[in-house]
Protein backbone atom coordinates (compact mmCIF):
# COMPACT_ATOMS: atom_id res chain seq x y z
CA UNK A 1 0.00 0.00 0.00
CA UNK A 2 1.42 3.48 -0.97
CA UNK A 3 0.40 6.61 1.62
CA UNK A 4 1.30 9.87 0.22
CA UNK A 5 0.55 13.06 2.62
CA UNK A 6 0.34 16.38 1.95
CA UNK A 7 0.94 19.13 4.01
CA UNK A 8 -1.88 21.94 3.49
CA UNK A 9 -1.52 25.63 3.87
CA UNK A 10 -4.77 27.77 2.92
CA UNK A 11 -4.29 30.66 0.42
CA UNK A 12 -3.55 34.11 2.56
CA UNK A 13 -7.16 35.74 1.94
CA UNK A 14 -9.24 32.80 2.28
CA UNK A 15 -10.08 32.50 6.20
CA UNK A 16 -9.96 29.38 8.39
CA UNK A 17 -13.61 28.25 8.55
CA UNK A 18 -13.85 28.97 4.22
CA UNK A 19 -10.75 26.85 3.90
CA UNK A 20 -12.11 23.85 6.01
CA UNK A 21 -15.53 24.51 4.54
CA UNK A 22 -14.04 24.01 1.08
CA UNK A 23 -11.93 21.28 1.92
CA UNK A 24 -14.18 18.85 3.35
CA UNK A 25 -17.53 19.64 1.34
CA UNK A 26 -16.31 20.68 -1.94
CA UNK A 27 -12.92 18.97 -2.67
CA UNK A 28 -13.76 15.79 -0.32
CA UNK A 29 -16.78 14.51 -2.24
CA UNK A 30 -14.89 14.90 -5.73
CA UNK A 31 -11.90 13.10 -4.47
CA UNK A 32 -14.19 10.20 -2.85
CA UNK A 33 -15.19 9.19 -6.25
CA UNK A 34 -11.37 9.28 -7.44
CA UNK A 35 -10.75 5.40 -8.87
CA UNK A 36 -7.96 3.43 -7.30
CA UNK A 37 -7.98 5.61 -4.13
CA UNK A 38 -8.28 3.21 -0.66
CA UNK A 39 -8.45 5.44 1.57
CA UNK A 40 -8.77 9.24 2.15
CA UNK A 41 -8.62 11.21 5.39
CA UNK A 42 -8.43 15.16 5.98
CA UNK A 43 -6.29 16.28 9.46
CA UNK A 44 -8.01 19.69 9.83
CA UNK A 45 -5.92 21.53 12.31
CA UNK A 46 -7.79 23.22 15.09
CA UNK A 47 -4.98 23.88 17.54
CA UNK A 48 -1.75 24.87 16.98
CA UNK A 49 -0.64 25.24 20.58
CA UNK A 50 1.06 22.72 22.36
CA UNK A 51 3.10 22.35 25.48
CA UNK A 52 3.43 19.42 26.62
CA UNK A 53 6.99 18.88 25.13
CA UNK A 54 9.63 21.24 25.34
CA UNK A 55 11.00 20.86 22.25
CA UNK A 56 10.81 23.63 20.40
CA UNK A 57 9.07 24.00 16.80
CA UNK A 58 9.68 24.24 13.52
CA UNK A 59 9.09 28.11 11.94
CA UNK A 60 6.66 26.49 9.21
CA UNK A 61 3.05 25.88 9.62
CA UNK A 62 0.16 24.10 8.67
CA UNK A 63 -3.44 24.58 8.16
CA UNK A 64 -3.96 20.45 7.43
CA UNK A 65 -2.92 17.06 6.56
CA UNK A 66 -4.20 15.04 3.77
CA UNK A 67 -3.78 10.95 4.11
CA UNK A 68 -4.09 8.86 0.64
CA UNK A 69 -3.82 5.41 0.61
CA UNK A 70 -3.55 3.79 -3.35
CA UNK A 71 -2.61 -0.14 -3.87
CA UNK A 72 1.16 1.36 -5.83
CA UNK A 73 2.21 3.98 -7.41
CA UNK A 74 0.98 2.78 -10.46
CA UNK A 75 -2.51 3.01 -9.09
CA UNK A 76 -2.03 6.57 -7.63
CA UNK A 77 -0.48 8.27 -11.49
CA UNK A 78 -3.25 6.52 -13.23
CA UNK A 79 -5.66 8.22 -10.75
CA UNK A 80 -4.19 11.62 -10.78
CA UNK A 81 -4.60 11.61 -14.83
CA UNK A 82 -8.11 11.33 -15.25
CA UNK A 83 -10.07 14.05 -16.16
CA UNK A 84 -11.88 13.88 -12.44
CA UNK A 85 -7.93 13.57 -11.31
CA UNK A 86 -7.47 16.78 -12.83
CA UNK A 87 -10.62 18.38 -11.89
CA UNK A 88 -9.04 17.81 -8.27
CA UNK A 89 -5.94 19.60 -8.96
CA UNK A 90 -7.77 22.41 -10.34
CA UNK A 91 -9.91 22.70 -7.35
CA UNK A 92 -7.11 22.34 -5.20
CA UNK A 93 -5.21 25.53 -7.21
CA UNK A 94 -8.40 27.41 -6.16
CA UNK A 95 -8.16 27.05 -1.81
CA UNK A 96 -4.12 25.72 -1.55
CA UNK A 97 -1.93 28.09 -1.40
CA UNK A 98 1.21 26.19 -0.81
CA UNK A 99 0.72 22.11 -0.67
CA UNK A 100 3.70 19.72 -0.09
CA UNK A 101 3.81 15.86 -1.02
CA UNK A 102 5.57 13.30 1.64
CA UNK A 103 5.60 9.73 0.96
CA UNK A 104 5.91 7.54 3.42
CA UNK A 105 6.34 4.08 4.97
CA UNK A 106 3.76 3.66 7.85
CA UNK A 107 3.91 1.53 10.94
CA UNK A 108 1.21 1.32 13.22
CA UNK A 109 2.66 0.97 17.02
CA UNK A 110 -0.41 0.88 18.57
CA UNK A 111 -3.56 0.17 16.42
CA UNK A 112 -6.48 2.77 17.62
CA UNK A 113 -9.83 1.64 18.02
CA UNK A 114 -13.00 3.38 17.94
CA UNK A 115 -10.91 6.81 16.06
CA UNK A 116 -14.15 8.83 16.09
CA UNK A 117 -14.35 8.99 20.01
CA UNK A 118 -10.92 9.67 20.26
CA UNK A 119 -8.80 13.17 19.96
CA UNK A 120 -5.67 12.77 17.34
CA UNK A 121 -2.43 14.88 17.41
CA UNK A 122 -0.26 14.73 14.79
CA UNK A 123 3.55 15.55 14.71
CA UNK A 124 6.12 16.76 12.70
CA UNK A 125 10.10 15.18 13.68
CA UNK A 126 13.03 17.09 12.48
CA UNK A 127 15.87 15.11 13.38
CA UNK A 128 19.46 17.04 14.30
CA UNK A 129 22.46 17.68 12.13
CA UNK A 130 24.79 15.50 13.50
CA UNK A 131 22.10 12.67 13.35
CA UNK A 132 21.56 10.29 10.38
CA UNK A 133 18.82 9.05 8.83
CA UNK A 134 19.47 5.66 9.96
CA UNK A 135 20.03 6.68 13.45
CA UNK A 136 16.93 8.22 13.35
CA UNK A 137 15.29 5.67 11.58
CA UNK A 138 16.74 2.65 14.35
CA UNK A 139 15.90 5.17 17.19
CA UNK A 140 12.38 5.92 16.09
CA UNK A 141 11.47 2.85 15.62
CA UNK A 142 13.00 1.15 18.40
CA UNK A 143 13.26 2.58 21.89
CA UNK A 144 11.34 5.41 20.98
CA UNK A 145 8.56 3.46 19.81
CA UNK A 146 8.64 1.27 22.49
CA UNK A 147 8.04 4.40 25.06
CA UNK A 148 5.12 5.81 22.93
CA UNK A 149 3.54 2.31 23.56
CA UNK A 150 4.20 2.51 27.37
CA UNK A 151 2.38 6.24 27.42
CA UNK A 152 -0.01 6.45 30.25
CA UNK A 153 -3.50 6.70 28.31
CA UNK A 154 -2.01 6.40 24.76
CA UNK A 155 -5.34 4.66 22.30
CA UNK A 156 -3.50 4.92 19.32
CA UNK A 157 -0.08 5.66 18.23
CA UNK A 158 0.93 5.21 13.85
CA UNK A 159 4.54 6.25 12.99
CA UNK A 160 4.83 7.75 9.20
CA UNK A 161 8.74 7.20 7.74
CA UNK A 162 9.38 9.92 5.19
CA UNK A 163 10.61 8.51 2.02
CA UNK A 164 10.06 10.85 -0.52
CA UNK A 165 9.46 14.63 -0.84
CA UNK A 166 7.70 17.54 -3.70
CA UNK A 167 7.93 20.81 -3.12
CA UNK A 168 5.47 21.45 -4.74
CA UNK A 169 3.18 18.63 -5.48
CA UNK A 170 4.85 17.04 -8.33
CA UNK A 171 8.04 18.43 -7.73
CA UNK A 172 10.90 16.22 -6.26
CA UNK A 173 13.43 17.39 -4.13
CA UNK A 174 15.91 16.50 -1.39
CA UNK A 175 15.67 16.47 2.09
CA UNK A 176 17.03 20.43 2.69
CA UNK A 177 13.40 21.95 0.75
CA UNK A 178 11.11 19.43 3.22
CA UNK A 179 13.64 18.65 6.46
CA UNK A 180 11.13 16.47 8.33
CA UNK A 181 12.07 13.11 8.56
CA UNK A 182 8.52 11.80 10.24
CA UNK A 183 5.26 12.17 11.47
CA UNK A 184 3.69 11.22 14.15
CA UNK A 185 0.35 9.92 14.98
CA UNK A 186 -1.23 10.12 18.55
CA UNK A 187 -4.77 9.35 19.44
CA UNK A 188 -6.22 9.48 23.55
CA UNK A 189 -9.36 9.54 25.14
CA UNK A 190 -9.39 13.76 25.36
CA UNK A 191 -6.89 16.35 25.31
CA UNK A 192 -6.60 16.07 29.21
CA UNK A 193 -5.37 12.45 29.19
CA UNK A 194 -2.80 13.34 26.83
CA UNK A 195 -1.20 16.02 28.86
CA UNK A 196 -1.52 14.11 31.60
CA UNK A 197 0.59 11.29 29.75
CA UNK A 198 3.49 13.79 28.72
CA UNK A 199 3.56 14.65 32.42
CA UNK A 200 3.75 11.53 33.27
CA UNK A 201 7.45 9.70 34.17
CA UNK A 202 7.15 7.50 31.17
CA UNK A 203 6.47 10.80 28.93
CA UNK A 204 9.21 12.81 30.37
CA UNK A 205 11.51 9.77 29.82
CA UNK A 206 10.69 9.65 26.20
CA UNK A 207 10.55 13.41 25.93
CA UNK A 208 14.11 13.71 27.34
CA UNK A 209 15.37 10.77 25.08
CA UNK A 210 13.85 11.99 21.73
CA UNK A 211 15.62 15.94 22.50
CA UNK A 212 18.82 13.98 21.64
CA UNK A 213 17.76 12.97 18.54
CA UNK A 214 15.42 15.53 17.09
CA UNK A 215 16.14 19.41 16.71
CA UNK A 216 11.88 20.10 16.31
CA UNK A 217 8.56 18.50 17.22
CA UNK A 218 5.84 20.36 15.55
CA UNK A 219 2.56 19.33 17.05
CA UNK A 220 -1.09 20.16 16.17
CA UNK A 221 -4.40 18.72 17.34
CA UNK A 222 -6.58 17.89 14.46
CA UNK A 223 -10.02 16.71 13.70
CA UNK A 224 -10.05 13.91 11.26
CA UNK A 225 -12.55 13.26 8.43
CA UNK A 226 -12.72 10.03 6.91
CA UNK A 227 -14.01 10.70 3.21
CA UNK A 228 -12.88 7.35 1.95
Amino acid sequence: MLTRMGLLKKKSEWSIEEFRSHWLLRHGPLARRLSGLRGYVQNHIVNKEFKGVDIPRDAEEYDGFSQLWFDNDAAMHAAIATDLGRALVADESHFIGDLRIALVQEDEIVPPANRQSLVKYMSLLTRRGNITPERFCSEWKGPHASQARALPGVRGYRQNLIIERQVPKGAPVGYERLPIDGVSELWFDNEGACVAAFASSEGRQMVERARDVIVTFTTYLVEAYVIV
